[in-house]
């Protein structure tokens, strides 16, 4: 299964160890906000191309 995270702000600690928890079943990408210049088409893409999304602010 692939999980595509969309990071708003910068992970905490527990939220970091939950993306890393996560990737050791599955395929995971993950799409920081904060830093600076986003490609929203790849966005987008990435979205319909994984079998989850999870957003974390």
């Amino acid at each position: 299964m692939r999980i595509l995270h969309i990071l708003r702000s910068n992970p905490d600690e527990t939220v970091e160890k939950l993306i890393d928890y996560l990737a050791e079943t599955d395929e995971a990408t993950v799409q920081p906000l904060f830093q600076g210049d986003v490609d929203w088409s790849r966005l987008v893409d990435d979205i319909f191309a994984h079998d989850k999304v999870i957003c974390w602010w």
